[in-house]
Formats: structure tokens, C-alpha cells, sequence
């Protein structure tokens, strides 16, 4: 890994600077702030695209934004089933509330693109975790998928030096970022021995996840490693492999830091995971958006793009990654 994490907490302070100041991008010269506009508390809000333990952390970053600023009231929403449809409910009633700002991570950008330019004509929107990049939303700020797909793509090609079979499970294989990872995973693996069986999808449905990956395992014997894109993924696999009693056999790469994934990572279980920083998701977005509503765009670069670098977290590093993003939920 080209990254200790000897250097996570430079690495993290950094990236905080970096999205802080709109990353490399050109400066956008920011208007004169509106002092009625600065005067005025503003209402924003956060809103998920499934309930994973993932969030848990963006929230401790909203709440973390929302100690700190004094014209800024923020609310929390999750959707309990991860679908497009509870989205727009919440979307709706935030609306119907009269919400100044809304930070959203959309199921499925293509088919909520209306929903997204609706909302934008009401309020201040921009997309975090997915992005929705044909929408007027105003910025995206979350992580480069097609980099963080580049990271899994190395993890899977040290874990299967030889080449072989893989499938790969995410809850809906349309969202921005799953699309997003699969290319930068496919990239990373061209020209090399390793075979892309298919994508099973499961909704954002763990049980469905965890009986997509054993079936997997009966119906392709010869299966060398399965890869999860979203969060509860690596542990529904991890679940599925460990029932099967197939641990160390097959390889498993995934993303994100639940606490089955850091276990099995340090168990030896999980090749690799690649984190992103989901406590800048929260703590990002809603500093931005207190900004904007206040009159200063100077935070929006001119891609409209703020990226949050992700990490690869394997073995010899989970210890102090685990103590790390513990005390970022809030765990002594």
C-alpha cells in the first residue's frame, strides 16, 4: 500500500485543507456576502441513500458542522429502504418545510435528474457519496469512484496474482458511484488474467446480499474472489464465505469501514477494503452549504467537483484505522 497509515493523520488533516479550499480547481471570485443573508439562520439538511452503519459517521460530521456554526440548523434524514421513491418523499416534505439546503446522495442520478432540478429551483442542492452530474445540482463533494474502483481493481490484481474469477455485488448497479467503481475496477484490471464473471445487485437489501454471494458460490465452483462496492456488501459477503466454510479460499475485496469488514480485514479474511471519509461527507457539505446560503461561493470550484481521496486499508494498517474511525463515532 503506497500509503501508511503512520501518515493517516496527516492524510486526513490534508484532506479536510484541501476540500476546505474547493481542491485544486481554479478560485471562483466569490460576490460581496448578502448581510441579510448572513444574518439569517439557515435550514439544511442531509439526506442518505440507505440506512448503513456508513452514515453513522457522515452524521457525526454534520453534527460536528452544526456545533460550529451559528446560522445553520441541520436535519438528518435516512431512508429506510434505499429506494428512489422514499427519496423524493423526503425531498418533498423537506420542501413542504421550507428547507434552505439540501445535501443529497441520489439512489439513481439518471432517473431522479427531474426530482434533483425540482428541488434546485426551491432550494440550494448538492449531491454527496453519488453524484447526478447531468442535474442543476450546485456541487458534488464526496469521493472519485473512478479512482477509488482504480484502488479495488489493485487490491484484486495482488490478490489474485495468477488471475481468476470474480463477481462482484452492489445494491443498485445504475447509482453514480457503483457505475463509477465497476469502470475504474475494469480499467485497473484490462489486460490482465482476471475474469469479470457478472454484477448481482440486491437493492440495498443485506439479506438479499448476503444469499446473492452463497449462491454465487455454488453456482460458480471455480469463483477465486468476490467484490463488494458498497458498504454492507463486505460483510454480507464476508457472512456468506465464512457459512461456506470457504474462508482463505476466496479472496474478498470491498469498500467501506463496517465493523464486520475491519474485522475480517484484520482476521485475515478480507484481502483489502477502500475506505472513504464519510465524517468530510458530513462535515463538508453543510459548511458549504451555510456558506453559499450566506452569499459566498467561493468554496464551488469550476469543475463543481469537491474530491475526497479514499484509502486502502488491508492488513498491516487496520489497528490504527479502526482506533482512528472508533473515535469518530463517537467510541471510547
Amino acid at each position: 500500500m503506497k500509503t501508511k497509515l503512520m501518515n493517516l493523520g496527516v492524510f486526513v488533516c490534508c484532506v479536510c485543507a484541501a476540500v476546505l479550499i474547493g481542491g485544486c480547481a481554479r478560485q471562483v471570485e466569490a460576490p460581496a456576502p448578502d448581510d441579510t443573508a448572513a444574518a439569517k439562520t439557515f435550514k439544511v439538511a442531509f439526506v442518505t441513500n440507505n440506512p448503513a452503519d456508513f452514515w453513522t459517521i457522515a452524521r457525526r460530521g454534520t453534527e460536528k458542522a452544526d456545533g460550529e456554526l451559528s446560522n445553520v440548523e441541520v436535519e438528518f434524514r435516512i431512508p429506510s429502504d434505499g429506494t428512489a421513491a422514499e427519496q423524493k418523499r423526503i425531498i418533498d416534505d423537506l420542501l413542504a418545510k421550507g428547507i434552505d439546503g439540501i445535501a443529497i446522495s441520489p439512489v439513481d442520478p439518471a432517473n431522479q435528474t427531474g426530482m434533483i432540478n425540482d428541488a434546485a429551483k426551491q432550494a440550494l442542492v448538492i449531491t454527496q457519496d453519488s453524484d447526478a452530474p447531468q442535474s442543476d445540482r450546485a456541487a458534488y463533494l464526496g469521493t472519485d469512484n473512478r479512482a477509488a474502483g482504480r484502488q479495488a481493481g489493485e487490491l484484486i490484481r495482488e490478490a489474485l496474482p495468477d488471475g481468476g474469477r470474480i463477481m462482484i455485488f452492489v445494491g443498485k448497479r445504475d447509482a453514480q458511484n457503483a457505475r463509477e467503481r465497476y469502470e475504474g475496477i475494469v480499467e485497473t484490471l484490462r489486460g490482465s488474467k482476471v475474469e469479470i464473471i457478472d454484477v448481482r445487485t440486491d437493492d440495498t437489501d443485506a439479506a438479499r446480499a448476503k444469499s446473492n454471494a452463497a449462491d454465487t458460490l455454488v453456482k460458480y465452483a471455480d469463483v477465486a474472489c468476490l467484490v463488494g462496492l458498497w458498504g454492507y456488501n463486505g460483510p454480507a459477503i464476508l457472512n456468506a464465505v465464512r457459512d461456506a466454510g470457504r474462508v482463505g479460499q476466496i479472496k474478498i475485496v470491498c469498500f467501506d469501514e463496517d465493523d464486520q469488514t475491519l474485522a475480517g480485514v484484520k482476521e485475515g479474511a478480507i484481502h483489502g477494503t477502500v475506505v472513504q471519509q464519510p465524517y468530510e461527507f458530513g462535515y463538508q457539505a453543510i459548511q458549504l452549504m451555510a456558506k453559499v446560503l450566506g452569499g459566498d461561493r467561493s468554496g464551488i470550484p469550476a469543475s463543481k467537483q469537491i474530491l475526497v481521496p479514499t484509502l486502502i486499508i488491508k492488513q498491516d494498517s487496520v489497528d490504527e484505522f479502526t482506533v482512528r474511525i472508533n473515535q469518530l463515532r463517537g467510541r471510547t
